[in-house]
């Protein structure tokens, strides 16, 4: 009875003991989830509790991963208000440039309204040798010049006596022809009291009766043609020979008291010297004289005459 009480007995505890492993078995599996999920926890840096170990643990990992962050934060923050400063001052930049610009612009085109307003005042109304407008020249361009040289201007020069032939080239100056009570074109819209002279001359036709009852001895002959002295100017005196050479209809300023053909030599001189004329020195003043001359006035700011006149003489140091 003994023998039987003790094997059931042994046989009870055999039975607890293997159930005891097989509850063990069953919980072991159940233990890896749960460190599986610490495990995945502490890898993604987020804590699954609050103190403890395990806590401080977890803890660890999710604020060294947070460290990068913040660094990467403010490099790129950094970066970002850099680049923001950098295309603001660019903006900037061009703002003040573009108004620096502006008013460049804005100050050009003031001095060029203030120069053509200059010009216009100053050469209103004046006409080149053919009676058309000319082009507006300001008072600059004569100081320009002056400044370099091309304008004899207060550098007085000594009259010279050239050899003329006698008898007038009329290829190269041919004879103009008399029309009664004909005007200088353009002369009108000469102002000041030295155009006097050009603004009031007309030509008229009188025997040599009616030039010597109004003038007097006050004549010179040049190519056989009379010229009558008036006012500082020798003119045409048309009709005294009818048979008279003129190359020019209008006055011719006196210069030094010489006589027209050795004031046109003069003249021709020194515009040959400054490289306005390239004729010969003859005295005739003819198209080419002519044209040299308005050339020379128009580049040094003076009504385009194109004859000789007191002004101009003035300007290249004769007068």
């Amino acid at each position: 009875m003994r023998i039987f009480v003790v094997s059931i007995c042994s046989l009870a505890l055999v039975s607890m003991a293997v159930g005891a492993q097989k509850e063990q078995k069953k919980s072991q599996p159940k233990k890896q989830p749960a460190q599986t999920s610490q495990h995945a926890t502490q890898a993604t840096g987020h804590p699954t509790g609050g103190g403890g170990a395990g806590g401080t643990k977890m803890t660890t990992p999710t604020s060294a991963g947070q460290k990068p962050k913040t660094g990467q934060t403010s490099t790129a923050g950094y970066h970002g208000q850099k680049g923001k400063t950098a295309q603001t001052s660019n903006t900037a930049d061009q703002t003040q440039k573009r108004k620096k610009n502006q008013s460049e612009v804005e100050r050009q085109t003031a001095q060029a309204a203030n120069e053509r307003q200059t010009t216009k005042a100053a050469n209103a109304g004046q006409v080149n040798g053919a009676g058309k407008p000319n082009q507006a020249k300001t008072a600059a361009v004569a100081d320009r010049n002056a400044a370099k040289g091309k304008s004899a201007k207060n550098k007085p020069v000594k009259p010279q006596h050239f050899n003329i032939a006698k008898q007038p080239n009329t290829s190269k100056a041919p004879p103009v022809k008399f029309q009664q009570g004909k005007r200088i074109e353009g002369s009108q819209n000469w102002q000041g009291q030295q155009y006097t002279v050009f603004r009031n001359y007309k030509s008229e036709w009188h025997d040599q009766n009616w030039w010597r009852g109004h003038y007097g001895n006050n004549f010179t002959f040049v190519f056989g043609a009379p010229y009558y002295w008036r006012a500082g100017y020798w003119f045409p005196a048309w009709g005294y020979n009818p048979n008279a050479y003129y190359a020019w209809d209008g006055p011719i300023y006196a210069y030094n008291h010489l006589p027209p053909d050795q004031t046109i030599a003069n003249v021709q001189a020194a515009l040959q010297q400054q490289g306005y004329y390239r004729g010969e020195v003859d005295g005739l003043i003819g198209p080419l004289t002519r044209g040299a001359i308005a050339d020379y006035q128009r580049d040094h700011g003076l009504y385009m005459t194109s004859t000789i006149d007191q002004p101009t003489l003035q300007s290249l140091g004769m007068a």
